[in-house]
């Protein structure tokens, strides 16, 4: 009884995590023949960790990011599905893109191992705060109201957004800075702030921020909260991907 028992508990996934980051056989087998089918196929992922998914990038045109939905999930991916809402949410972390590959961050330090593999690079599968949509954003004349600035100055980033889709849609637009030169080692990028805008089909709006210059801040070599003097990168975009990025730089006396 005690080793049925204990079989049944290990089989169960309930209110246990996973050790694999890849999807088992038992799953994927059939996905594969699926799509060997030629079938229009959209993969629904119920998870509570980032997988690692290379084959489903490389095959599937659509993922669904469902995480542990609750009760109403089946309703709201379904919605999503049929089209009748259209998708606007960014992962809250990176993807990686295989079993074996190191922490992929976001905000990692300049100092860490960055290094790529035999097999290929080091970069995430799906990077924090990416996400995509029924309509599709671009982004320009990202400005900074001020180059130089000190402490107790409000710098104000503003960027335009435009829906270059044929449909409605809501963007999640991300700043995010970077300390050029600073005495302790700081990520290489740090979320400071983002704005859900929504935008009919060929609108353009302008997103603001407001950003208080100690938001440029870290804690020192001493553990005392400083805002360094020198150069610090604003950035702002649709992830936090260099390529979804726009940037500029502003200098703190």
């Amino acid at each position: 009884m005690a080793r049925n028992a204990s079989s049944r508990a290990a089989s169960s996934a309930s209110c246990k995590a996973r050790i694999e980051t890849a999807i088992s056989a038992a799953f994927f087998e059939p996905l594969i023949a699926v799509v060997a089918t030629g079938t229009p196929t959209v993969v629904v992922l119920v998870n509570g960790r980032p997988l690692a998914l290379p084959w489903i990038e490389e095959h599937i045109p659509a993922v669904v990011e469902a995480w542990e939905p609750g009760c109403m999930g089946g309703l709201a991916v379904a919605e999503v599905l049929a089209g009748e809402v259209n998708p606007s949410g960014k992962l809250p972390m990176s993807f990686p893109k295989h079993v074996g590959q190191q922490m992929v961050n976001y905000n990692r330090k300049l100092s860490s191992l960055w290094a790529g593999y035999v097999e290929g690079d080091n970069q995430p599968l799906w990077e924090f705060g990416y996400g995509l949509s029924y309509t599709t954003f671009a982004y320009d004349a990202l400005t900074v109201d001020k180059t130089s600035v000190r402490a107790g100055d409000v710098l104000k980033v503003s960027v335009d957004v435009v829906n270059t889709g044929d449909r409605a849609g809501e963007e999640v637009v991300q700043l995010y800075i970077h300390d050029l030169y600073s005495s302790v080692t700081r990520p290489i990028k740090e979320l400071r702030d983002f704005r859900r805008v929504a935008l009919a089909p060929g609108e353009r709006k302008r997103v603001e921020f407001s950003l208080p210059v100690e938001r440029l801040g870290a804690l020192d070599e001493n553990m005392r909260f400083a805002v360094e003097a020198g150069d610090y990168e604003i950035m702002a975009g649709s992830s936090s991907a260099d390529r979804n990025l726009l940037k500029t730089t502003v200098t703190v006396k």
